[in-house]
């Protein structure tokens, strides 16, 4: 157990190290990331459209507990105004990540997360953590912690008037 959270720290702090020089860089790419389908998602291509970036990881409870409102507002509003993505960081097989894919139903894309998902888009110092464009593909939010549905919705809502 010990050997396990102590891998754990070790990739946290490798992450923190690796993706703190490429911060700033990151909100003005025009993010190309492939999901485990092998599909493309390039920020450009869902312009119009609101992108929410979900960065997790199968061992995080609060990741867990986010989850199924992303499902629920990707459900009803993907065929609208947004776009969902998740990014899993520190897994051991993709196998892993499958079976949480589907034991969790996550409807949306799911990216292998790695260093180029970072540094196109932005840190990954906590899990989770959520970056929103707006339909102009400009980031207007990070957020570290968990996200619920209401709260993205107030951004939406807020971000309209």
């Amino acid at each position: 157990m010990m050997k396990y959270l102590l891998s754990r720290l070790l990739f946290l702090l490798a992450l923190v190290a690796s993706t703190s020089v490429f911060a700033d860089v990151a909100i003005t790419k025009n993010f190309l990331l492939k999901d485990m389908q092998g599909k493309s998602h390039q920020l450009s291509q869902y312009k119009g459209k609101w992108v929410l970036v979900n960065y997790w990881a199968t061992w995080c409870p609060p990741c867990l507990e986010e989850i199924p409102d992303l499902v629920n507002l990707y459900d009803q509003r993907k065929n609208q105004d947004l776009m969902v993505l998740g990014v899993v960081f520190d897994y051991k097989q993709i196998k892993e990540v499958t079976d949480y894919v589907d034991d969790m139903l996550i409807s949306y894309p799911i990216i292998l997360g790695d260093n180029q998902a970072v540094y196109q888009i932005g840190s990954a110092q906590a899990l989770p953590t959520t970056y929103l464009y707006n339909p102009n593909g400009e980031l207007v939010k990070v957020k570290r912690g968990v996200v619920t549905k209401q709260l993205i919705e107030r951004w939406l809502g807020v971000a309209k008037q």
